[in-house]
């Protein structure tokens, strides 16, 4: 993969263009850091892109919440735990 500061980015956007052909996927730094993805696509790929993107984004954070929860320990906690915990939040959001 490679990295493109956002100063070619601004300066040579036509080559920064060509690469994403090339790269497919190009890693935008400011100040030597990374803060952006460049995904090339075209009109056939892009829903399928963006799907893809999305997709992995989810399962990112689903499993942010399944190490939050073993952290917590609260993937060990029973049905009727579970029910009382959701009893619990709604009463307190019809008050």
């Amino acid at each position: 993969m490679k990295f493109v500061s956002i100063r070619d980015l601004r300066l040579k956007p036509g080559e920064v263009w060509k690469l994403t052909k090339v790269e497919k996927d190009l890693v935008i730094t400011s100040n030597g850091r990374p803060i952006a993805i460049l995904t090339g696509v075209n009109e056939e790929t892009f829903e399928d892109e963006l799907d893809v993107i999305q997709r992995a984004r989810a399962l990112k954070a689903l499993d942010n919440l399944h190490k939050e929860s073993v952290m917590k320990r609260t993937h060990l906690s029973s049905d009727k735990e579970i029910q009382a915990e959701i009893e619990a939040i709604r009463k307190g959001k019809q008050r």
